[in-house]
């Protein structure tokens, strides 16, 4: 392993905060964007599912890529080729065909998981070397950038702008934030070892997989449908209708920056039994009562209940002993992007059939999964 020259001062600790916060500002600009892309295409629940599919897909085939280019490359290096294939976020607003669509998709899911994998590897190695625990605080950022980036989109389409007028502006703001962040990233962050970054789980680490998968599953829901289930089920104007995520991520970070302590009085689990309890029941509140403040309570319980439950699940497989800690980390973080990339089509097709309400509340049921095995998971 490279090891960095020097310890990581408050430049390099600023630097992976803007970039959790850049990643999530990118993914959650999309969010505001899928009603349009609906009512351009002219597609169906079931086929706008498929075009979904095709985000994660992108993300999920990049990641093991993306392993072995920060291990050869360095993750500055890989963060921003993640950067440069950010810039076809406008093109997402411009495709009118399905297959054109489908093609964007795919690059920008890519561009998705290549920084996230890039980025959690250089903010191992600043937390590492600065001695402390911070990842809790990076993912409150990434969170950060989420509410910034779902209120700016919505914004400008509000004030009149066209979707393509919103996004190039967001894409501007982007590149600004790369170039004042690249040099402070730090060019030689190696993984250790030459073994496989991600492998298949096995024993107790299957099980995290599937929880993981849930809860991966559940957030993208709230990214890829919440704001076509407040145009289509609630009347919300689709200028409007990318709150109900902003809300999700006001919820969710004030959750993780608050995660620490609140697991310090409550205990793990208890957190992983009543937050899960709590999200899936304003997943309930959400998809059965037809009233625009009951709806924002529901993302607000969402989001809150859902926001310290995955870092939970990472550390029991860090702590498990069924394989080495690193290999498991990694299966659990594969198996919960399979989430992202099967759950949003596996709503779409349940959407198709019945309502997408009723798709929703699939997505609670599996979330009382997590309820049960709450127990088991922190043994």
């Amino acid at each position: 392993m490279a090891e960095p020259v020097s310890q990581p001062g408050v430049a390099q600790q600023h630097a992976t905060r803007l970039i959790f916060l850049l990643s999530g500002f990118a993914m959650a600009a999309w969010a505001p964007l899928v009603p349009f892309v609906k009512l351009r295409l002219e597609i169906s629940d079931g086929t706008l599912g498929l075009l979904l599919l095709c985000l994660g897909a992108g993300s999920t085939f990049s990641m093991p890529l993306t392993g072995f280019l920060t291990s050869k490359l360095g993750c500055k290096t890989v963060i921003l080729i993640a950067c440069s294939l950010l810039l076809s976020l406008p093109l997402l607003t411009l495709m009118n065909s399905t297959a054109g669509m489908a093609l964007i998709l795919l690059v920008f899911g890519a561009a998705i998981g290549m920084i996230d994998v890039a980025m959690n590897v250089h903010a191992v190695v600043v937390e590492k070397a600065s001695g402390r625990a911070m990842m809790s605080g990076f993912h409150g950022f990434f969170s950060m950038g989420s509410i910034f980036g779902a209120l700016a989109v919505t914004g400008l389409l509000f004030l009149g702008l066209s979707p393509f007028q919103s996004v190039m502006l967001v894409v501007v703001l982007l590149a600004i934030l790369v170039i004042f962040t690249c040099p402070h990233l730090w060019r030689e962050t190696r993984h250790e070892g030459d073994g496989p970054i991600f492998v298949l789980p096995r024993g107790w680490v299957v099980l995290l997989g599937i929880l993981c998968f849930v809860m991966f599953m559940t957030e993208g829901s709230m990214l890829d449908w919440g704001a076509l289930f407040l145009t289509t089920e609630r009347g919300v104007s689709a200028h409007q209708a990318g709150l109900g995520y902003a809300v999700f991520s006001v919820a969710m970070t004030a959750g993780r920056l608050t995660g620490d302590r609140i697991i310090s009085i409550l205990g793990r689990y208890k957190v992983l039994m009543y937050g899960s309890l709590f999200s899936s029941l304003g997943l309930i509140l959400l998809t059965t009562v037809d009233n625009l403040w009951v709806a924002g309570l529901g993302f607000v319980m969402i989001g809150f209940g859902a926001s310290n439950l995955v870092p939970i699940m990472f550390s029991a497989a860090g702590n498990q002993t069924s394989m080495p800690a690193g290999m498991a980390i990694a299966s659990v973080t594969t198996l919960g992007y399979a989430g992202i990339l099967a759950g949003p089509a596996l709503i779409g097709f349940i959407a198709q059939v019945s309502s997408l309400s009723v798709a929703l509340g699939c997505v609670a049921a599996t979330m009382l999964c997590v309820t049960v095995c709450a127990k088991t998971v922190v043994r």
